[in-house]
């Protein structure tokens, strides 16, 4: 008896794909101007298969915050001061390897994160929600690193950790605004060096 071979389906890579897609389009145009038609159309899932992931677009840009930018931002920014018991020399790592690695892309789309802020953190409560708990996670990380290096004797005893933290994170994100704004890498990388000499 001859069986029909069927496609096998797995969810799990299409939600995959759908996030993977929808943040390269909000990245290239923003989260009001995506179109799901490019997002699809870069993608092999059908208009079907996307509404029973996501039930609306903004569903969708909620899930490419929580499950995409968050962990990029964790992965970048949090795991280094895991590995290393000198936060401000793991700083100066992460900062150096930002400063070797700025290209025309950081310059042309800046950062997902700060973007989605500046866009839609006044439109949408959700979305302000979503993006605050990662600036808060972020601060949080940096600023539990600098207490360590207190204990440690590596961070200086006057230094506020929660305030120096905050002070840095707001550094970052104006040091890509001001580089995409000015569409100029050397600007972005001059004020990353600034803050390298802050830190």
């Amino acid at each position: 008896m001859t069986q029909s071979i069927r496609k096998t389906r797995n969810p799990e890579q299409t939600r995959s794909d759908l996030l993977r897609a929808a943040y390269t389009e909000i990245l290239e145009s923003g989260f009001q101007a995506a179109s799901l038609e490019r997002i699809l159309a870069n993608t092999s899932v059908s208009k079907g298969a996307l509404y029973h992931h996501f039930s609306t677009k903004r569903d969708l840009g909620l899930a490419v915050i929580e499950e995409v930018i968050a962990p990029q931002l964790a992965t970048r920014w949090f795991a280094p001061f895991t590995e290393h018991d000198d936060p401000l020399a793991s700083l100066q790592r992460i900062l150096e390897e930002k400063i070797k690695m700025a290209d025309e892309s950081v310059i042309r789309y800046g950062c997902p994160l700060n973007n989605l802020i500046q866009e839609m953190s006044p439109l949408d409560e959700g979305f302000r929600h979503g993006l605050q708990q990662i600036l808060d996670r972020w601060v949080e990380v940096m600023a539990s690193a600098l207490a360590d290096g207190q204990l440690a004797r590596k961070v200086r005893a006057d230094v506020e950790p929660e305030e120096v933290a905050l002070f840095i994170v707001a550094a970052i994100e104006g040091c890509v605004g001001l580089g995409k704004n000015a569409q100029s890498v050397e600007a972005y990388q001059r004020c990353l060096r600034q803050l390298q000499l802050y830190v």
